[in-house]
């Protein structure tokens, strides 16, 4: 299979569902191979089978990626199955609501860990990987559009993203002169598996107040920028984000109102 990523060799943590499925999906398309990283076994076997059809290597690895142990063994694993590694698309995360009064330490403790210490560790050990192969690499974060716009009662998942976007620069540069890019996409509004039940017709009507394109994103529409991000085609681009969300935080008007009435 001919396509911009051929026989590179992706790992697409959280790759059972959503976004991190529709990343695999899209970058097996354009001819890589797929580790697949969740803890959610049987989804993520289908994942791997949907790949497989495709004519692609893949393998799923059950992994907890917030625990170094777990993702130094996943790194190998991925490495010993497939050859070598080229991508790592950090995707991994959970969502806890609770206002700042009500985020015990165990909340603020379990969002870090799974959002942002996950992030650090597969970047760490992956990056040893590409730097110990010499051929350069890519590291693609995914974050959020909440990392730059507040969401109340989240602010332990704000915290994270934020941290996200701060680590990516960082590491951009430190990893650059072993041509690694670290970029990172920071999606709006999508529909998954988990948030199609929150879409409901009051929010969608009073988001798309608020989003000038009016229309919640298909995580295809986000895995076509990983695609971007993690092929030639940005090959000058580092430490870069690339915002997705219909024009949500870039528009600053006021839905409803007139300016100059007379």
């Amino acid at each position: 299979m001919a396509g911009r990523l051929k026989d590179k060799v992706a790992i697409v943590t959280g790759a059972a569902s959503g976004i991190g499925k529709a990343i695999a999906h899209a970058f097996a398309d354009e001819g890589a191979n797929i580790a697949v990283v969740d803890l959610q076994e049987a989804k993520g076997q289908s994942v791997v089978k949907s790949i497989k059809d495709k004519g692609r290597k893949c393998i799923f690895v059950k992994a907890n990626v917030s625990e170094s142990q777990e993702v130094a063994m996943m790194i190998t694993e991925v490495v010993r199955q497939l050859g070598s590694l080229n991508i790592m698309v950090n995707n991994a995360a959970i969502i806890r609501q609770a206002s700042l009064l009500d985020t015990t330490d165990d909340i603020w403790d379990l969002i870090l860990k799974n959002n942002l210490r996950s992030c650090f560790l597969c970047s760490r050990e992956s990056a040893k990987v590409m730097i110990r192969q010499g051929r350069g690499g890519n590291i693609i974060n995914i974050s959020s559009i909440h990392a730059i716009l507040s969401e109340p009662s989240a602010c332990a998942y704000t915290a994270a993203k934020g941290g996200i976007e701060a680590f990516s620069r960082t590491i951009a540069t430190e990893l650059a002169p072993h041509k690694i890019r670290v970029n990172y996409i920071r999606p709006g509004a999508t529909y998954t598996e988990l948030t199609i039940p929150m879409y409901t017709e009051s929010v969608k009507r009073a988001l798309f107040t608020r989003v000038p394109m009016k229309e919640i994103a298909q995580p295809e529409w986000i895995a076509s920028v990983a695609v971007f991000l993690a092929s030639d085609d940005s090959r000058y681009m580092t430490g870069e984000g690339i915002t997705v969300d219909g024009g949500y935080v870039m528009d600053g008007s006021l839905p409803g109102a007139t300016y100059w009435e007379k």
